[in-house]
């Protein structure tokens, strides 16, 4: 896991030579593959802060709070 520090460095608990595996296998799929990957890691990641979200929110309310969550800013008006 890659984390930053306050100073803005990065900081891992990954030892070197299991990071360069693990770089060296995804990097063997297709690009195709790596790209849907990524696909499936967004969603899931969209629909656990959809799960966060209050319910009952207007659905123009709720498009302005999964933005907020999801990058971290207002959405642009």
């Amino acid at each position: 896991m890659r984390l930053k520090t306050n100073a803005g460095n990065d900081m891992t608990d990954t030892p070197p030579e299991i990071a360069e595996m693990i770089r060296q296998k995804l990097m063997a799929r297709s690009g195709e593959d790596r790209f849907l990957m990524g696909v499936r890691m967004f969603d899931a990641a969209r629909d656990m802060a959809l799960a966060s979200l209050p319910a009952g929110l207007s659905p123009e309310e709720l498009k302005r709070q999964l933005f907020q969550r999801i990058y971290g800013q207002p959405l642009p008006v």
